[in-house]
């Protein structure tokens, strides 16, 4: 059996958490910008 497919199963796991990280960094950083905003009076 060839290690292949769990390698390539690892790749898309750790590249599906990178993604999700990065998004919910993104939506993260939008909401508190959004929240400074509104404390300052600009919105």
């Amino acid at each position: 059996m060839s290690h292949q497919y769990f390698i390539l199963a690892a790749f898309g796991v750790a590249l599906l958490g990178v993604f999700w990280l990065i998004l919910s960094s993104y939506i993260a950083m939008r909401r508190s910008e959004a929240l400074a905003d509104d404390l300052r009076g600009d919105g």
